[in-house]
């Protein structure tokens, strides 16, 4: 049975496709990836979620400017070249990360970048954090990481450069994409305030978020904060219990690394419980069992290709029985304690 949901605005499937696979190291060239965006539509994805950090740099630091806006071009070039109806698909974006490449000394300030003014501003205008401030999210044994920029400044600058990659006068709904830890959780907040209040955007989320910063944004957006979206995954059982509470403020829960991720290690005994009793991937079947969490919950995994995105898809399709339900809930709910 096809499983939908309501999420700012849209009436969609509660499966939908995250792009980071398509737009960071590893990624496909991108004729496959507009393919493989193309094939989640017509198997009837209709939610796309992507970032303005979606991107590889090129060069040490940040990446240069040609670097940015990857991903979310993607996503736009991919709607652009589908003869399917656009108007019911929600696009998702991400703003207040970037990506960094290491160097094996130091990281030099924004100034000394040829896309950098003295001041500390690219070439859009952007206030840019440097790159020794930032916070340190690195896979292990990679020589790319994510930088926390969540400067209100920095947020709305790059939300506005978001709506201009996509395509759009406003947004359907943004994520903060992070908390960072040298900006108040409250003034982050008030820069998607300040995009709602100028019409960037239409809808608000959060993300990596524990229960207080959903508080602290539900009391200062109201009913324009939708969503958010948290790790959630049998390897992430969502050990704060976020999910449960975006039930009781009756919020949507998106979950991403739906699949475990690709980037860090995770426990792959962790999905065992899942395989070999559907004739299918164990994939497909962890992506049906999450959605049965919570009538709320949309899931997002990656693909690189095709057949990957349209395997996750079938996952709406498939029917998993009650006391199947309850062994994996089981199993789940003991690793998270």
């Amino acid at each position: 049975m096809m499983m939908n949901g309501e999420l700012a605005g849209f009436t969609i499937p509660r499966l939908g496709m995250g792009t980071m696979a398509l737009a960071i190291e590893g990624r496909p060239d991108r004729d496959t990836a507009i393919r493989t965006i193309h094939a989640g539509l017509d198997a009837g994805v209709r939610y796309l979620d992507t970032a303005w950090s979606y991107y590889l740099p090129s060069e040490p630091g940040t990446g240069t400017a040609k670097d940015l806006g990857y991903g979310e071009k993607l996503v736009r070039d991919a709607l652009a070249s589908w003869d399917g109806p656009r108007d019911e698909v929600l696009v998702a974006t991400k703003t207040g990360y970037r990506r960094t490449m290491e160097v094996p000394a130091f990281v030099a300030p924004v100034s000394d970048s040829p896309e950098s003014d003295t001041q500390g501003r690219d070439s859009e205008g952007c206030s840019r954090r440097p790159g020794g401030e930032r916070q340190h999210l690195q896979a292990a044994g990679s020589q790319y990481g994510w930088m926390a920029d969540s400067r209100p400044e920095t947020m709305i600058c790059d939300a506005k450069e978001s709506a201009a990659h996509l395509g759009v006068e406003a947004m359907d709904l943004l994520y903060s994409h992070g908390p960072d830890p040298e900006v108040a959780y409250e003034d982050q907040v008030g820069a998607l305030k300040q995009l709602l209040d100028e019409g960037v955007i239409r809808y608000a989320g959060i993300s990596r978020v524990d229960n207080a910063q959903i508080d602290t944004a539900r009391e200062m957006l109201g009913d324009k904060l939708v969503a958010v979206q948290n790790q959630f995954s049998p390897s992430h059982p969502d050990p704060e219990h976020t999910m449960e509470h975006c039930a009781e403020l009756g919020l949507a829960f998106v979950c991403w690394s739906p699949l475990g991720g690709f980037l860090d290690a995770f426990d792959q005994r962790a999905y065992d419980p899942f395989a070999g009793n559907h004739g299918c991937s164990y994939q497909r079947v962890v992506l049906a069992w999450e959605l049965s969490r919570y009538e709320r919950l949309f899931t997002i995994p990656s693909a690189r290709n095709p057949q990957e995105i349209n395997d996750s898809f079938a996952a709406t399709e498939l029917t998993l029985t009650q006391d199947e339900l309850a062994m994996l809930n089981a199993s789940v709910d003991a690793r998270r304690g």
